[in-house]
């Protein structure tokens, strides 16, 4: 029997910091890996997108998901899955912000009960690592089994799909 896999997560393109300088990414670094997991797995992607977009300069977003972070805020979603239902595995992918994962996945998160399900967490980042994301995503979804996390980093993030196949396979 085969496991039905959903790939959720955040992503920002525009001016991100990268190998040590800011840079315009077309594509930001988790939606690259997030594809190559989906190209991996045949899993579902689902992109967590805000309604209230971060500004596309680097600095001003950082400033503003501080904001977030510090207040505690849930920005709503454009969109949610209508369940979770069908899928055993869930596949979420963030960039480490300020430690932790962007406001919008706590939102995504406390929206479903994840009880039952395995959930992977990875993390893209510029030298923080997994931050203590793995220890929230444990105490927003009590009931899940929430695997050991991968963290790449974004600036070779194009170069990650042996790192994600070994990790996935695990």
């Amino acid at each position: 029997m085969s496991s039905k896999i959903l790939i959720a997560y955040f992503s920002r393109e525009g001016k991100n910091y990268s190998g040590g300088k800011i840079v315009d990414l077309p594509v930001g670094n988790t939606e690259v890996a997030a594809k190559m997991i989906e190209k991996l797995t045949n899993g579902e992607l689902f992109k967590i997108d805000p309604i209230k977009k971060y500004s596309p300069d680097y600095n001003t977003c950082t400033d503003e998901a501080k904001d977030e972070l510090d207040k505690n805020l849930r920005p709503e979603l454009t969109a949610y899955p209508d369940n979770l239902n069908g899928y055993d595995t869930i596949i979420l992918g963030y960039p480490n912000w300020w430690g932790t994962m962007p406001m919008p996945v706590w939102t995504f998160l406390e929206k479903y009960d994840f009880s039952g399900k395995t959930i992977l967490p990875l993390c893209t980042h510029e030298g923080s690592g997994m931050g203590h994301s793995e220890s929230d995503i444990q105490k927003l979804c009590p009931g899940a089994k929430v695997e050991k996390g991968l963290a790449i980093r974004g600036g070779s993030v194009k170069n990650a799909e042996n790192d994600l196949a070994a990790w996935l396979k695990n």
